[in-house]
């Protein structure tokens, strides 16, 4: 199991190559941005059929990070599914996939922006969540201290040896850790962009997922 270790208020956290985070101490393991069924909802909005694949996908890194990690907490933070009808669309297979990971642990579905946190599926709903130092939310409060957070699905693009490089992110300064989407159809909010540079201060960095996830400091431009 691959990972970058950061601190976080004390806290001694893990991101792991797949961009979940891991908290050792609390047997904790923390995603974001889950976006199941997002095939499902493109084709009811749009008609575009694209392959259903990206739940299976997304479950099946989801069951080997659990695995993994013996993780006896799951919080999944917000946009776990793609929007209010998506539940809907989730197979009978998909659902007890879900329910098998969540049996002998407690599972927490944080409420995001495109979906409320689900009641019908096991484990327990909420708007946001602290243990220990940490508060867990979807969306990131500015004048929040010790705060991981998900929702801007943040993506470093830098170059490196004359190739230009472009992942999925987890941003991380003194007061916060904005994690990147763990689902599989999920977009990507260049490192750079405004709104993270409102959130994040000057000592900020960024931990790239992949093989071997590390750490590079934010360029000046994108710092607060």
């Amino acid at each position: 199991m691959n990972f970058c270790d950061f601190d976080l208020a004390g806290a001694h956290l893990r991101l792991l190559s797949t961009g979940a985070l891991w908290w050792p101490d609390e047997g904790t393991l923390v995603v974001s941005d889950l976006h199941l069924c997002k095939s499902e909802r493109i084709a009811r909005r749009s008609g575009q059929m694209l392959p259903p694949y990206e739940t299976r996908d997304t479950l099946a890194r989801l069951d080997a990070d659990v695995l993994a990690t013996k993780a006896r907490t799951v919080i999944c933070l917000g946009d776990s599914f793609d929007d209010d009808a998506a539940r809907e669309g989730l197979g009978e297979a998909e659902t007890l996939w879900i329910q098998r990971m969540q049996a002998g642990r407690q599972w927490i579905w944080i409420t995001g922006n495109h979906d409320p946190a689900p009641t019908d599926i096991g484990g327990t709903a909420l708007d946001d969540l602290e243990i220990g130092p940490l508060i867990f939310r979807h969306i990131a409060d500015p004048n929040a201290q010790a705060e991981v957070s998900g929702h801007y699905h943040p993506k470093a693009r830098l170059a490196l040896r004359g190739k230009l490089i472009s992942r999925p992110c987890c941003l991380y300064d003194d007061a916060r850790a904005i994690l990147p989407a763990y689902g599989t159809y999920t977009g990507g909010l260049d490192w750079t962009a405004p709104v993270l540079a409102g959130l994040m201060g000057a000592n900020a960095c960024a931990i790239l997922t992949g093989q071997r996830p590390c750490a590079v400091p934010m360029p000046q431009r994108a710092r607060a």
